[in-house]
């Protein structure tokens, strides 16, 4: 069967870094395409997975032995499933320091930059592969990002919302065309099973699913660690360890809360999100749109779809997303604030799919507040048309 390659974004980014950097090492959630993209923009590389053991075993036994035999070009995949092998990375490096020489992989973004920063930091670029955006599957360009304005500014085919929500965006499930709720469900068991007991002494798995469910009947709330340990049975410090490693394995994201006061007292806890909507409404048990539309947590789902595309955009053209969101003690809300240097546009979040005027209102709210124009402002919404209103822009859903 022959399968259409997907374009990734970060394509370019990886040539570019490879002709800076003797050492690449890409990060990412398991199964978002990292193989394959770099066997794509590295063919004349040789290729190692170091998920099979007798490659494993040979490296970690004898590494310099191993990377005499690897000397490069050559692609390390699951990189950090060997520890042993980055000392001699560093040394192979510092005596031919030829840019591009080993691409490295790694689904564990902990144990993989543990070793980075501790062996070969100022020898290595890191860029992070997330699963496809809305833009990589619409086969659409994207503006790099700079202006949030010119990033919602696709037109052009588009899916059903819901269903676009409720399949996600890991690759396997669009290459194989295999029902998101089968493969999904393989995805938790084996994540479950392989990266957390590597990641953490866990312990009771069946309960840790559990909390893994939890976090998605969660998302888009502040992070209560407390409030999540205790329905999971378990102690706050077991809680926050378990968030740390969702996040170190790429299955959540933080929002952190804008700094900037404006006179009023702010929340201090970040916001939760998954970085594929599609295992999110899995973990909900969420298998088909019918259920989707109607769901109590249907506005949370659409609100981490939107602030998930805006952080793959910042990801896969190779910059830090500098994403938060903006809340008082008193209820008053932007669902998300970009920062590019001194300028701060907020970002209204609505899933219904009819223009109504008071989406505008918290918008309409926080410029006066802060003193900023309303052009700055965008409202992105659940419907399809493209508008001003009261000076603030209207984007679709389907407009990043």
């Amino acid at each position: 069967m022959h399968i259409k390659m997907i374009n990734r974004f970060l394509h370019s980014y990886l040539i570019r870094d490879a002709s800076f950097y003797p050492i690449l090492a890409l990060t990412g959630p398991r199964q978002s395409g990292k193989t394959t993209l770099v066997k794509a923009a590295f063919p004349e590389h040789a290729y190692v997975s170091l998920e099979d053991s007798e490659a494993r075993s040979f490296a970690r036994d004898d590494p310099k032995g191993f990377l005499a035999h690897y000397p490069g070009p050559v692609i390390l995949d699951e990189a950090q499933r060997v520890p042993a092998l980055f000392s001699g990375l560093q040394t192979a490096v510092d005596s031919n320091p030829a840019p591009g020489r080993f691409i490295l992989t790694g689904s564990q973004n902990f144990l993989l930059m543990s070793e980075v920063s501790q062996s070969l930091a100022g020898r290595v670029g890191v860029l992070h592969l997330l699963p496809f955006s809305l833009a990589e599957l619409g086969g659409r360009p994207q503006a790099e990002p700079g202006d949030p304005h010119a990033l919602f500014s696709a037109s052009g085919p588009h899916g059903d919302l819901w269903d676009v929500i409720r399949t996600g965006f890991y690759p396997r499930i669009h290459d194989r065309k295999i029902p998101p709720e089968i493969w999904l469900t393989d995805y938790i068991q084996t994540y479950i099973e392989r990266d957390v007991r590597s990641l953490v002494n866990i312990g009771d798995l069946d309960r840790f699913e559990r909390f893994l469910g939890l976090t998605a009947g969660r998302l888009g709330q502040l992070v209560n660690a407390a409030s999540l340990a205790s329905d999971a049975g378990v102690s706050v410090d077991t809680a926050r360890r378990w968030l740390s490693v969702l996040q170190t394995s790429f299955i959540l994201f933080t929002l952190p809360p804008h700094h900037r006061n404006f006179g009023k007292r702010l929340v201090k806890s970040p916001k939760l999100y998954f970085f594929d909507t599609g295992l999110a409404c899995r973990l909900l048990r969420i298998g088909s749109r019918e259920q989707l539309e109607p769901h109590p947590l249907r506005g949370l789902l659409f609100e981490n779809f939107v602030v998930a595309e805006v952080a793959k955009a910042y990801y896969h053209h190779r910059r830090t997303p500098p994403l938060y969101f903006w809340r008082d003690k008193t209820g008053h809300e932007v669902d998300l604030i970009v920062e590019e240097g001194t300028d701060l546009t907020p970002i209204e979040i609505k899933s219904g799919a009819t223009l109504t005027a008071d989406m505008m209102d918290g918008l309409l709210w926080w410029a006066r507040t802060a003193g900023y124009p309303d052009s700055r402002s965008l409202l992105v919404y659940g419907g399809e048309e493209t508008a001003t209103r009261h000076g603030i822009a209207v984007r679709p859903w389907f407009s990043i």
